[in-house]
């Protein structure tokens, strides 16, 4: 009887721990694995993943908006442009703000290194900030395809050494300025017949004899220097 009471005990207790071991093991298998590390990176697919931001363009839309910005804050007036013929200064106005902004961010874009002076009228003006080579309409169509209003009430005058801003070949009957390119007068004491019709932004305040130089070089029919005269570097300097 003692025996037989043994092994009834022995089979329940074998039973029960059978149980407990079945119960913790479905346990385990109905618990989600933990994924370590950055679940939502692990989880997205390679469609879902953010394409890369595309490169800003500069355009009719978006040019005033963005120059307003950009001459929030900006200190600096100054660039320093050397040339194949020496190096000269120029001081922006602070009060032309977008004509101001736009050849301050074009000199940090490093649109006009390795573009020229290619038109050079002697006693009058020299203009620079185009170029004949891929390298300057490359660097255009990445920059963008814009125009600036004229900016000529500030009662600024086309004296010798100031810098202005052409305007855009296109039918353009606002006078609207051509942002990559600029001019500075030579004529003495002043090219005046100019006021009202384009926009001063700045005047030369060092290297005006290198200015002197670069409108004294020989030039074709076309108003084009027989050499050509290279920006090699423009910098914002202090």
């Amino acid at each position: 009887m003692r025996k037989t009471i043994a092994l009834l005990t022995s089979i329940l207790l074998f039973s029960a721990s059978c149980g407990e071991a079945s119960k913790e093991k479905k346990t385990r298998e109905e618990t989600p694995a933990v994924v370590k590390g950055n679940t939502e990176k692990d989880t997205l697919s390679p469609a879902s993943e953010e394409k890369e931001e595309e490169p800003f363009v500069l355009t009719e839309e978006n040019a005033i908006d963005f120059f307003f910005d950009y001459q929030k804050g900006l200190t600096e007036n100054k660039v320093k442009i050397t040339t194949s013929l020496g190096s000269f200064t120029v001081e922006l106005y602070d009060n032309v703000p977008y004509h101001k902004a736009n050849f301050i961010y074009l000199t940090r874009k490093g649109y006009f290194d390795n573009t020229m002076f290619h038109r050079v009228v002697k006693d009058f003006i020299i203009q620079g900030g185009n170029a004949d080579n891929l390298e300057t309409a490359k660097k255009r169509k990445e920059i963008g395809r814009y125009l600036l209003p004229p900016d000529t009430r500030k009662g600024y005058k086309h004296h010798r050494g100031t810098i202005s801003m052409p305007s855009s070949e296109i039918d353009n009957p606002h006078m609207l300025a051509s942002p990559y390119e600029f001019f500075i007068v030579v004529t003495k004491p002043g090219s005046y017949h100019l006021d009202g019709d384009y926009t001063p932004f700045g005047k030369v305040i060092s290297g005006m004899d290198v200015v002197d130089l670069i409108n004294q070089q020989p030039v074709d029919d076309g108003d084009w220097p027989m050499r050509n005269i290279y920006i090699e570097k423009a910098e914002v300097i202090k």
